[in-house]
């Protein structure tokens, strides 16, 4: 019995900016290639929104929070790029 799964990889790359999910191999492992594609463009959309907010030059903590979100998404897109390498599916 094949179960088709739904993902809503707008939540998941939110989630992933917010540190609620890790992104590593074990975690991608049921992602197909249509999956792991539709993963990393969440990701980048998301990577998007975040550079297009106004920046808080004056706050901070607010520029800390924004950069870490920015590089967890940056970490999650280099480990979506190598699995994918790894399984020889092309997401580009």
């Amino acid at each position: 019995m094949s179960e088709k799964i739904s993902r809503n990889f707008k939540a998941i790359a939110f989630d992933i900016s917010d540190g609620l999910v890790t992104v590593n191999p074990i975690f991608l492992k049921p992602f197909g290639e249509k999956g792991l594609k539709s993963l990393y463009k969440a990701i980048e959309r998301k990577r998007s929104e975040i550079h297009a907010e106004p920046f808080p030059y004056d706050a901070p903590d607010l520029i800390r929070k924004r950069n870490m979100r920015l590089q967890r998404l940056h970490g999650a897109l280099i480990v979506v790029k190598n699995f994918a390498r790894e399984k020889n599916y092309t997401i580009l």
